[in-house]
């Protein structure tokens, strides 16, 4: 990644075309670190539940009776069948394999399984779900497959104070977009993590936030980021540069004219406007391929406004979006050439690039 004169590269091509290279990352990156999964209000209820795909893992994400979200492997303790195959939906109280009919509460605990109590030393308390850890952080539900987690970083932990004017944890998605990109994964996060790019692939982005007014705020550990500052004639990152839309919680002076772009270990991008936070979750799906959420998040009291309407932002952002994803594919084509070496970050217009490769790298060598 460095040279002697300490000139940050690129990573090898190895690392975005390698089959046991994207192994490794979904055993100690994807199964080892806490990663988004989606939002808490998509399970607001009891017994409203999501499905996680991970690799060869299949998790579900329930809230249960006393109201705590839940993660549990989705495989029935008797025979290993995958229980549950719809991606959300609500559970009338319990989770019952289709198979053999076993029955487990929303809490994991098995209730019921057919004629098993004829069977000697067999007690219903020894066979609950098998669970993963998972936790409410600023509305976004953070699953860990570990089998012993660390706690939330620190770096999580110390953005917890920038986030607060937002008040995340009360935002609704008004919109999701889902993409399938033929990209890896880490090509996706870089190319979000500067806008070097940006004069030449977004012509309109560049002309409401211009691509070199602004700062990088965050430079440690599992969050990396910073601010774009709005050029004077726009309100808002949307088609038109306006907005209807009054601002987010409490925020209020600069950060009415800045936008905040915040990449978080390993597959949260995390966007922070004055009237809306986007975000995108990072699924890989293989070395070359990459399923992209995206969503719209806004305050309750302005989703049932008469006049409300997303669109304006949606449409700024999809466009932009395709965008990236056109050059992504292009990268993705081009660092599987057997010609291509690594070459040099653009200094301070791509330092989040280089520190979020190392952060990639030792998080991948931590065995």
């Amino acid at each position: 990644m460095t040279t002697n004169n300490t000139m940050a590269l690129t990573l090898e091509g190895k690392y975005y075309t390698s089959a046991d290279i994207f192994r490794q990352e979904h055993e100690r990156i994807f199964g080892g670190h806490w990663i988004c999964v989606g939002r808490s209000a998509e399970i607001a209820r009891p017994g409203q539940y999501l499905l996680v795909s991970l690799g060869d893992e299949s998790l579900i994400v329930v809230r249960d009776q006393q109201g705590q979200a839940r993660a549990f492997h989705n495989i029935c303790r008797h025979r290993g069948t995958r229980m549950c195959t719809e991606e959300r939906g609500q559970f009338a109280g319990s989770i019952q394999c289709p198979y053999h009919a076993w029955t487990y509460g929303l809490d994991g605990r098995l209730l019921a399984a057919r004629y098993m109590g004829e069977v000697p030393g067999f007690e219903k308390a020894d066979w609950p779900l098998l669970p993963a850890a998972l936790l409410e952080w600023q509305g976004f539900l953070m699953l860990n497959l570990a089998a012993d987690p660390e706690p939330l970083t620190a770096s999580l932990i110390q953005l917890d104070q920038k986030l607060a004017p937002w008040a995340l944890p009360a935002l609704v998605a008004a919109k999701r977009i889902e993409y399938e990109v033929a990209a890896n994964w880490k090509l996706i996060v870089q190319n979000y993590s500067e806008c070097y790019h940006c004069p030449l692939i977004h012509p309109a982005l560049e002309k409401l936030s211009p691509s070199r007014m602004g700062d990088n705020d965050l430079l440690h550990g599992e969050v990396l980021g910073g601010y774009m500052v709005l050029s004077q004639s726009a309100e808002s990152m949307t088609i038109h540069g306006q907005t209807s839309r009054p601002p987010l919680g409490s925020v209020a002076g600069d950060d009415l004219s800045r936008v905040y772009y915040y990449a978080i270990f390993p597959n949260l991008l995390l966007s922070l406007h004055a009237d809306y936070v986007m975000t995108h979750t990072l699924w890989p799906l293989s070395p070359g391929r990459t399923r992209i959420v995206n969503e719209f998040l806004f305050e309750p009291a302005t989703i049932t406004r008469l006049d409300f309407d997303p669109q304006d932002a949606v449409e700024f952002w999809d466009m932009t979006n395709r965008q990236d994803w056109h050059v992504c594919e292009l990268s993705q084509l081009g660092v599987a050439s057997k010609a291509y070496v690594p070459g040099p970050y653009a200094g301070g217009e791509e330092e989040i690039l280089a520190l979020w490769d190392q952060e990639y790298v030792r998080a991948l060598l931590d065995a």
